[in-house]
């Protein structure tokens, strides 16, 4: 252990290397481990360090500073000073020179911005002034100079406004607003450019009405009215110029009066005009008229009521009503189903009980043999320790018998005491001994799982003595009664004729459905004995189903005149889309209005948007009154 010693010792710096061989013993000392020593000296290193290096940036930021305010260069300055203050956020000289580093630099931008202005370039002398106030906002000149320079952009901008120059007239007052927000004469301006605008598109939309060209005139009367609302008439003209292009576009249905081959006014009447036109939809200009102009889109509707066949039919039939009659007793199913259990539970213990009768006598009979082998192996060591005796006295006798002295009899042999006669059974034992210690083994699981059974057979037996033999439950009949149903059914057949207006000479298509509407009820009397409340007939009035068999009839006409009004407007909106490719020309803007004007119930946006886009619509749904 002292060879180790040394040899650690020799690893140490101050044995280890030559030139410090001759350090005194007080250097050899134990020093203290850092965390032996004050842990607060360690934090304190670290603040100084971070101290310092944030002084030092401190401190080179602000000499940047200096030196860039010394030679007037703004933006350096003030960015070097920034970079101070995020060292040191509280260093109340550097927010000092900072403001004056500021309030220099807004000086010199106003002498620029005076330059500027004075040369006539207000926006440019508005931007420096502008600047100069957000370096400086206590810049009194540089405020006045600002306002003065707005006044005279909105000077520029009323003079723009009088020439009729709108655009520049809306460029200056949006500048000025950027600026002040509140400024007042700049909002008046907007005003005035904004209903010179109304003026002109409605002076557009005039000169185009009076051309005949009522799509773009539409539009700009639109655009008019979105200017400045109320500006001019504008909304008022463009409803009547809608109303005249939807009167232009609109699909006719001539219908003719119906022809009653029935004798039923009441329901011939549901299928006259106004009816008709109450079914269709009112925002689409789909017009029911009764004669119509030559060369216009529709059709030529006849009706005629073939007949109206009213039919009630009473049904007899039977039904039944469940009622309590009272009680019996029955079975216990749940008794029943434990009972099931306990008897599944002790046929398992039988057998359970078998294997266990099983492993014992196997038990048993392994002990037995064990018993037996054991005995044998006993008798053979009994054989083996008295020949080995006898030898041993043989061989004693011989000793003392012999003739020379220190000479070993053959008698003396040990290998008479080193027999191997008992291994055989010696084997057979210990193969015994392991089997029956494995039985043994399989008899404690066997008797464990005896023991589990017969609880599990003596639990299922408390449960089912618990459990009543019977019970009571509720006992039913059924109560059989007459019960009669009455229908009511009205049947209308209506031919209806649809031709082209601009095809006379088509052959006519007869087309006759029939139309049913039907009613039913149930009536029986009363038996309160079993719970039957008497329920009489209650049938609906024939001439409310022959009313409703007639708008059943007039709603399927106006489905199939919708039907032909869908391909005529399709066709309107297909030639429409193939001038999208230039929405701003006005042959393209005729024919997209009025295919805009027949979908007025949803209208096509690659048609709507690119049209508003060009014309410069901030609601191109306007264009259709949404």
């Amino acid at each position: 252990m002292g060879s180790d010693q040394e040899a650690v010792r020799s690893l140490l710096p101050n044995e280890a290397f030559l030139e410090d061989a001759d350090v005194n013993a007080s250097a050899r000392a134990p020093r203290p481990s850092p965390s032996t020593s004050h842990p607060w000296l360690g934090a304190l290193a670290l603040a100084l360090v971070l101290a310092l290096s944030g002084c030092s940036a401190f401190s080179r930021a602000v000499k940047e500073g200096d030196v860039a305010s010394q030679e007037q260069k703004w933006a350096e300055a003030e960015a070097a000073y920034l970079r101070a203050l995020a060292a040191d956020p509280e260093a109340s000289e550097v927010k000092v020179k900072l403001g004056k580093v500021r309030q220099a630099w807004s000086e010199v931008v106003l002498e620029e911005a005076r330059a500027v202005h004075a040369s006539g370039d207000l926006d440019g002398a508005m931007k420096r002034l502008v600047r100069a106030l957000e370096l400086n906002a206590d810049n009194a000149p540089a405020r006045e100079l600002l306002g003065a320079t707005l006044d005279a952009r909105v000077a520029a901008g009323n003079v723009a406004l009088k020439a009729e120059r709108l655009q520049d007239a809306r460029t200056e007052f949006d500048a000025v607003l950027s600026v002040a927000p509140d400024h007042a004469a700049a909002r008046r301006g907007v005003d005035g450019v904004q209903v010179a605008w109304a003026r002109r598109w409605f002076g557009t939309g005039e000169g185009l009405e009076k051309a005949g060209k009522l799509g773009n005139a539409l539009v700009a009367y639109v655009r008019a009215d979105q200017e400045r609302v109320g500006a001019t008439a504008a909304r008022e003209r463009a409803e009547a110029v809608r109303q005249k292009l939807r009167d232009e576009v609109a699909f006719l249905v001539v219908a003719s009066p119906v022809e009653d081959r029935a004798g039923a006014p009441d329901v011939a009447q549901r299928l006259a005009a106004g009816r008709l036109a109450a079914m269709l939809p009112t925002q689409l200009p789909l017009r029911v008229v009764t004669e119509a102009p030559a060369g216009r889109e529709g059709v030529s509707l006849d009706l005629s009521l073939e007949r109206v066949l009213p039919l009630q039919v009473v049904e007899e039939s039977q039904r039944t009503q469940r009622y309590l009659a009272g009680n019996r007793s029955v079975p216990n199913p749940r008794r029943g189903g434990f009972e099931t259990q306990l008897l599944k539970a002790e046929r398992t213990l039988e057998d359970v009980e078998r294997k266990q009768a099983a492993a014992l006598r196997e038990y048993l009979r392994l002990q037995a043999e064990l018993s037996m082998v054991r005995v044998a192996a006993e008798r053979c060591r009994e054989r083996e320790r008295r020949q080995c005796r006898e030898a041993l006295q043989e061989c004693g006798d011989a000793a003392r018998e012999a003739s020379k002295p220190g000479e070993l009899p053959s008698e003396c042999n040990p290998s008479r005491c080193d027999t191997k006669a008992c291994v055989a059974e010696e084997v057979l034992l210990v193969a015994k001994a392991a089997a029956s210690l494995e039985k043994e083994k399989a008899l404690e699981a066997a008797l464990e799982k005896a023991e589990g059974q017969r609880t599990a057979v003596q639990r299922h037996r408390d449960a089912t003595f618990r459990e009543p033999i019977t019970v009571e439950e509720p006992m039913y009949s059924d109560f059989v009664f007459d019960v009669q149903l009455h229908r009511l059914t009205v049947t209308a057949s209506v031919t209806a004729v649809m031709r082209d207006l601009l095809k006379e000479q088509q052959v006519p298509a007869p087309n006759t459905q029939d139309y049913a509407v039907m009613h039913e009820d149930t009536a029986h009397k009363g038996y309160d004995r079993y719970g039957v409340l008497a329920d009489p007939v209650q049938l609906r009035n024939e001439l409310e189903l022959r009313v409703e068999v007639g708008d059943k009839a007039v709603s399927d006409v106006a489905r199939r005149v919708k039907e032909r009004f869908d391909a005529y407007r399709g066709k309107r909106v297909q030639d429409a889309r193939r001038g999208m490719v230039r929405p701003g020309a006005e042959d393209v803007v005729e024919t997209a209005v009025r295919a805009l004007l027949l979908t007025a119930d949803a209208p096509p946006q690659d048609i709507l948007q690119p049209l508003g886009r060009a014309r410069g619509l901030n609601r191109p749904e306007s264009l259709v009154g949404l």
